[in-house]
């Protein structure tokens, strides 16, 4: 049984971390072409040093996020996971862009905006550089797209941006940060 604690972070019993560390070992090993040369206990000891990070990742698998490791820093030797889902999660749909968008809205508010889920679970929302290195390790968003991190500059005008894959490209575009759309979720990282 999975527990809230009081800051957001979901409480998991050393069985359900047992299991969850099993989900994502299998899901490694099956896109090795993610993370070449990386080794799989080095990850998994790290992640036993941090519950808090296993919270955050868990919240992203339980939201569909698919979470996987795509990169490694060996300067700071860290990990970097990214939501690898085909398609932007499913729990994490008709969304907002952040509260100020959500505030906007006059009418059909939806329940929540991707920025401050993004913080109640520990991650950050995946950049346009990051979404651009997570689409060239597959193809992602075929059917639905993804808020990203918004510039402050854009964002002050009242828009957001997204991405998506169609024609067999990736395509950035731009919205009112008060929009949003059943197919449009969002996307993550977590640094380990």
């Amino acid at each position: 049984m999975k527990n809230k604690s009081n800051n957001n972070k979901v409480v998991l019993s050393k069985k359900q971390i047992d299991d969850f560390l099993q989900v994502l070992k299998v899901r490694f090993d099956k896109n090795m072409n993610r993370h070449k040369n990386l080794s799989w206990p080095k990850i998994e000891k790290k992640l036993l040093s941090n519950k808090a990070k296993i919270s955050s990742l868990y919240q992203m698998e339980d939201s569909g996020g698919e979470p996987d490791v795509v990169d490694y820093d060996k300067k700071t030797d860290t990990y970097v996971f990214f939501d690898c889902s085909p398609e932007s999660p499913s729990g994490r749909r008709s969304v907002c862009y952040d509260l100020e968008g959500l505030q906007s809205r006059k009418e059909h508010k939806p329940k929540n905006n991707a920025v401050d889920m993004c913080q109640s679970m520990g991650v950050e929302l995946l950049d346009e550089s990051q979404y651009r290195k997570l689409q060239n390790l597959g193809e992602f968003d075929l059917k639905t797209s993804s808020w990203l991190k918004t510039s402050e500059n854009i964002r002050g005008l009242g828009g957001a941006i997204f991405g998506d894959r169609r024609y067999d490209q990736v395509f950035i575009y731009h919205n009112g940060a008060g929009s949003y759309y059943a197919v449009r979720g969002f996307r993550t990282s977590l640094i380990l």
